[in-house]
């Protein structure tokens, strides 16, 4: 009952697309866990771009069914995009191909006017988000008034949409913001209805199932695990549980079936994090611009989803160790290793240090880390160009040393390691 959970092990943007697309190949079913379309994973093949924010990225192996699960929310709107454009590349996904849970909740036109209204209202304490609407739609998932994508198959959804917007108006006349005309968005969302049907399922059950068959199941994570609602580096973070035990409530899969479950982390050669929050190890400067990139290439630290600069900074080793401990990783995938030739020096951060005592560990997690500054360890650099490695030989030997240390510092090894943005751009670390 082979389950793969892929997760990242930073604040989101590690390449988990590209390793997602790595670890598909084997497997008969992919499945998204968490999040909407505030996640963006982009994957290469050949020349062709392909950048999805909703649907996992594994659905561009074509033997592969793909699960939307029940700890998403999902914007129609985005969804018929991203099928468009799939089958504009050549890569049509019919219902067969593509379910998506009964239980996952909708994100309407309204929870996105919230998520904008909100984030003016706090002013300078804005937490960053994307304004997708991630956010409200949860809170009214946790407040028991959402709507799942199982209630388009009701034949009162339209009263029930029309609740929602009522209470949304509501809400937005209270904030100062503009109130939403119901009648256009309620002819949307019944056609969305219509088009969707096909595409719900009871995608818990059919994962099981697949599991007990002794199928590989493939569960994809979106975000990182600093973001994690619980975990993260609270406030500043998402609204779903992006750790690896969120793909067992995310998916709606059994201890049962997930015992012996391989759980991966995707972590960057560096560390980068969009929006507003704690970053210890944060650089500018040259070698801020470095790390990100200017943005002509579609592999620059610039959000998928955004558009914004990511801030870079050196790895951080404390909360790389947090996330193996809460995710209980089994191995570590380095991606970007490319981007760090050239350096004459690296920096890898090893511990904190606070009022003058070293910390090795965070006591009560990541949420407030404004007091800690990095202790770090130095390691050489190297000139030579990584891209075109596919053997753990053709790697320079401080590129080997610094994916080894990488390894010793979190406590897990590094098994992968990405030195480009295409598919075949890996290099397989030895073990033992």
């Amino acid at each position: 009952m082979p389950l793969n959970i892929i997760v990242g092990a930073q604040w989101g943007d590690e390449g988990k697309g590209r390793i997602v697309d790595w670890f598909a190949n084997q497997a008969a079913c992919v499945a998204r866990f968490n999040g909407g379309d505030n996640a963006g994973h982009t994957v290469t093949v050949g020349d062709q771009i392909f950048k999805l924010h909703l649907i996992p990225s594994g659905i561009i192996h074509p033997h592969a069914i793909a699960y939307m699960g029940n700890g998403m929310v999902v914007n129609p709107e985005t969804f018929f995009d991203e099928l468009e454009s799939l089958d504009s590349a050549g890569i049509p996904v019919t219902s067969e191909r593509l379910r998506v849970s009964f239980a996952a909740h909708l994100i309407t036109p309204a929870h996105k006017a919230l998520d904008a209204a909100l984030e003016t209202l706090r002013g300078k304490g804005k937490i960053g988000t994307t304004g997708r609407g991630i956010g409200p739609a949860y809170t009214d998932k946790i407040s028991r008034r959402g709507l799942r994508l199982g209630d388009m198959l009701a034949p009162d959804f339209d009263e029930r949409l029309n609740q929602h917007l009522d209470e949304a108006n509501q809400n937005l006349n209270l904030l100062g913001a503009p109130m939403l005309p119901p009648y256009p968005i309620m002819t949307a969302y019944a056609g969305y209805a219509e088009k969707l049907a096909p595409f719900i399922a009871d995608a818990a059950f059919e994962i099981s199932q697949a599991l007990r068959d002794g199928k590989t199941v493939l569960a994809e994570g979106a975000q990182g695990t600093l973001l994690d609602i619980d975990h993260g580096t609270y406030p500043f973070v998402t609204s779903s549980s992006t750790t690896a035990a969120g793909a067992l409530t995310g998916l709606g899969i059994g201890l049962d079936v997930a015992c012996g479950a391989r759980a991966i982390g995707v972590v960057k050669a560096f560390q980068t994090r969009v929006g507003s929050g704690p970053f210890p190890t944060e650089v500018g400067g040259e070698i801020a611009t470095r790390l990100r990139g200017t943005g002509s290439n579609p592999w620059d630290e610039f959000g998928t989803t955004t558009g914004r600069p990511r801030r870079v900074g050196w790895l951080d080793g404390v909360l790389l160790r947090y996330a193996v401990r809460v995710n209980g990783l089994s191995e570590l995938v380095v991606t970007k290793l490319d981007i760090l030739s050239g350096f004459e020096t690296l920096k890898l951060c090893a511990a904190y240090t606070r009022g003058g005592e070293t910390l090795n560990d965070l006591s009560f997690g990541p949420s407030d880390l404004a007091p800690y500054q990095p202790i770090y360890e130095e390691l050489p650099g190297w000139t030579e160009d990584v891209s075109r490695a596919r053997r753990w030989d053709d790697l320079p030997a401080n590129a080997q040393a610094y994916l080894r240390k990488i390894g010793e510092i979190a406590g897990v090894p590094v098994t992968l390691a990405s030195v480009g943005p295409e598919r075949e751009q890996i290099v397989e670390a030895p073990q033992g």
